[in-house]
């Protein structure tokens, strides 16, 4: 059955999950920090726990080639819609562990919180398996490219921290892989408090002390964490 209530929520409540992540970022920080360590524009991209397409929506425009990837049909099924405008843009079924794209093919590999369930979904072995994800970013990326991994460094909290010891050693270990780590803003931002409190007890199971800021916001913070492949003739890093 399923290992918590975030696998439930992705396998049978996708469109809810959905119309959340659909409110965070009010202020558009995840395009611009990604742009500085990569240039989305004009790139082939690739991304493993698309999701419902949260991420993919905001680097599709820009893409030359993006493929997308969930282990969750639901979730894929709820991104086709939202997508479907942009043909440079192909979604699939795939694990992390062994993505359908060639070697070397990508100018940007990405992941954006999918990789941090593993300290809870696989406590026993989390280094060896987020190990083998990150070694499958890299596969796929060109030298020079980017590898970026995007995950929680906290919700509803006055200052970013890793939200419980486990995702505290998951980014001590990229961090000691060599994985550069920027701290963005990434507030959710709601159209009612009716909805904030509907759409956060769903996925979160908490309750939260919503901020009043000419709307119902809700802090979020972001770690990016980012490496690239080495170029040719380099030494690994």
């Amino acid at each position: 059955m399923f290992r918590d209530h975030y696998e439930e929520t992705y396998a049978l409540r996708a469109a809810a999950y959905d119309r959340l992540v659909a409110c965070e970022d009010e202020a558009g920080s995840l395009l611009p920090a990604l742009e500085a360590v990569a240039p989305c524009r004009g790139a082939r991209i690739v991304e493993c726990g698309a999701g419902t397409g949260r991420l993919t929506r905001i680097l599709a425009p820009h893409a030359a080639a993006l493929r997308a990837f969930d282990a969750s049909p639901a979730m894929l099924e709820v991104a086709r819609p939202g997508l479907a405008p942009f043909p440079a843009v192909a979604l699939a079924v795939a694990g992390h562990g062994r993505l359908p794209v060639e070697d070397g093919w990508a100018d940007l590999a990405l992941e954006g919180w999918a990789f941090g369930h593993a300290v809870a979904w696989h406590p026993a072995d989390w280094p060896e398996r987020t190990g083998q994800w990150v070694d499958e970013l890299f596969r796929v990326l060109r030298p020079g490219g980017a590898a970026v991994l995007l995950e929680t460094l906290g919700t509803g909290t006055p200052s970013p921290g890793a939200p419980g010891e486990g995702l505290a050693a998951l980014y001590a270990h990229w961090e000691a892989m060599g994985f550069q780590r920027r701290v963005l803003r990434t507030d959710f931002r709601f159209s009612s408090l009716e909805e904030a409190r509907t759409l956060t007890r769903g996925f979160f199971r908490k309750d939260f002390d919503f901020e009043d800021r000419d709307g119902v916001v809700l802090p979020e913070w972001t770690g990016l964490w980012w490496k690239r492949k080495p170029a040719e003739g380099a030494p690994p890093a």
